[in-house]
C-alpha cells in the first residue's frame, strides 16, 4: 500500500510537545532525513515542502517539525535559543531513532542549517549534510533585530518584529547565540556537506558559504541558486534546490535496493499530504506524481489527469505504429506524437459524428499531431496515420468505457 504522509508529535528539549511531520515515499523506505527550518519559519514553509517532495520520490522519508515555540509547536518562544534548538534537533533525530531509523541525511535551512551543523556530530548515524542559505556564524542572526539590541540587553527582554511577525526575544537569547561556535563544528563534521547558497542573498550573504566551505573537509560541495531570494520562494527555486539535494545524496546514502518483481494488480493512487492535490501513482515497481497547475491550487509537481490520459493516448499511438512499421518492415526510424486536450462546445466540433454533435454542452476533444520519420511516400505515411486510429486507447476513448466503484 502507498505511504501515507504521517502528523505526529514528540517531546522537545524542555518537554514541549513538537508538531512534526513524517513524509513517506511509496514503497521501501531507503533513509531517513530530518529537516530543520529558518529562524521563526515552520515546517510548513516552501523550502521543506518542496525538499520533502523531492526526496520521497527518491525513496527517503523526511521528518520535519517546528522548533519550541513556533508553528504548531507547544512552548514559549522568548525562552529558546540557538542551543535549544539544537537540543530540539537531537531530540527529533532520537524520535527517529527509536521510532523508525536514525536519520542518514541533515538538512538544514538559514539558522536552522546552522543549527543542524551545530548538532550533526550527535548524530553518528548522519552520513550527510547539506545546508540552503545558512549563515556560518550563529550570531549572523542577531542583525534582524539590529536596531533592538541595546533594548533587549538593558531590559533584559524586548518585543521585535520579524517578518510581519512580533516575537519576544530575551537577553538570554544573545548570550547564548555569542557562545556559539559554527566553523568550529564544521571543520570536526566527519560527514559529507553540501552547501547551497544564492549569490544574491541578501538576508544571509553569499560570504557565509565561503567561510563554511572552507571551514569544511572533503567531502564538500558547493551550489550556487543563482537569483534565488533567502527563503526560496519562487517554486522554481526551491524544487531545484531540492532536486539538487536528492541527487547528491543518494551518492551518500547507498543506491536503492533492486526491486523485487512485482505483479500488478491495477494502478493505485493515493495522495501524499504535499499540498492540495499532489498523489503518488502506483503502477507495479514504478512510482510517478500526478498533481494540477499552480493556477488552481496545485504545486505543477507532476501531470494532471488529463495530462495523463493524454500521456497514455500518445504512447499507445506511438507503440501502435511502432509494432505495424516492424510488422512490415518500414524504414521509420522515429515516431512521435503530441497529444493535446480541450473541452468544445458539442455543436462547433466538426470532426464529430452527428450523435456526438447533436448532444448538450462540452464534449472532450484530443487532438493528435504524429510526427513520423523516415525515407516513406505518402501513401505510406497516410495509412500509418490510419492505423494510429486502431490504437486500443484511442478505441476506448472514442467508444466509451464501463467504470465500477466499490469501497475498499
Amino acid at each position: 500500500m502507498p505511504a501515507q504522509p504521517v502528523r505526529l508529535t514528540f517531546e522537545g528539549h524542555d518537554g514541549a510537545e513538537l508538531s512534526a511531520r513524517l513524509d513517506l515515499p511509496t514503497g521501501r523506505v531507503r533513509a531517513y532525513a530530518l529537516f530543520a527550518h529558518c529562524f521563526t519559519c515552520s515546517k510548513d514553509g516552501a523550502a521543506g515542502r518542496r525538499i520533502a517532495e523531492a526526496l520521497t520520490r527518491e525513496g527517503i522519508a523526511v521528518l520535519r517539525f517546528d522548533f519550541t515555540g513556533l508553528g504548531g509547536s507547544g512552548g514559549d518562544f522568548a525562552s529558546t535559543n540557538f542551543s535549544s534548538n539544537v537540543a530540539d534537533l537531537l531530540k527529533a533525530a532520537a524520535f527517529l531513532r527509536e521510532t523508525h531509523a536514525a536519520p542518514k541525511l541533515l538538512i538544514g535551512h538559514s539558522l536552522g542549517g546552522a543549527a543542524m551543523l551545530a548538532a550533526a556530530h550527535e548524530i553518528p548515524e548522519a552520513v550527510a549534510v547539506a545546508t540552503l542559505a545558512a549563515p556560518a556564524d550563529a550570531d549572523h542572526v542577531l542583525k534582524n533585530f539590529h536596531a533592538d539590541l541595546e533594548r533587549i540587553r538593558d531590559d533584559g527582554a524586548a518585543v521585535v518584529e520579524l517578518a510581519g511577525r512580533r516575537f519576544t526575544i530575551e537577553k538570554q537569547f544573545l548570550e547564548d547565540i555569542a557562545e556559539q561556535n559554527v566553523r568550529e563544528r564544521v571543520a570536526h563534521l566527519h560527514k559529507a556537506l553540501l552547501v547551497l547558497h544564492a549569490p544574491r542573498d541578501e538576508t544571509v550573504g553569499i560570504d557565509n558559504a565561503t567561510r563554511i566551505f572552507v571551514a569544511a573537509k572533503h567531502p564538500k560541495s558547493f551550489v550556487s541558486l543563482d537569483s534565488a531570494d533567502h527563503l526560496l520562494t519562487d517554486p522554481a527555486d526551491a524544487a531545484y534546490a531540492a532536486g539538487v539535494i536528492a541527487a547528491w545524496a543518494s551518492r551518500y546514502i547507498g543506491a536503492p535496493e533492486p526491486a523485487e518483481p512485482v505483479e500488478a494488480k491495477g494502478v493505485e493512487v493515493s495522495e501524499t499530504g504535499l499540498g492540495k492535490f499532489q498523489a503518488m501513482v502506483v503502477a507495479g515497481r514504478h512510482r510517478l506524481i500526478a498533481d494540477e497547475p499552480e493556477a488552481v491550487g496545485g504545486l505543477d509537481s507532476g501531470p494532471s489527469p488529463y495530462g495523463y490520459l493524454s500521456a497514455a493516448l500518445g504512447a499507445c499511438t506511438v507503440m501502435t505504429l511502432r509494432m505495424y512499421a516492424e510488422r512490415k518492415g518500414l524504414a521509420v526510424t522515429r515516431i512521435s506524437a503530441t497529444v493535446t486536450h480541450g473541452k468544445v462546445h458539442a455543436a462547433d466540433c466538426l470532426e464529430c459524428t452527428q450523435e456526438l454533435r447533436g448532444r448538450e454542452g462540452r464534449i472532450d476533444r484530443f487532438e493528435r499531431r504524429i510526427t513520423i520519420e523516415g525515407d516513406l511516400d505518402a501513401e505510406t505515411r497516410a495509412r500509418l496515420l490510419e492505423i494510429a486510429d486502431r490504437c486500443p486507447v484511442h478505441r476506448t476513448l472514442e467508444a466509451g468505457a464501463v467504470i465500477v466503484t466499490r469501497e475498499a
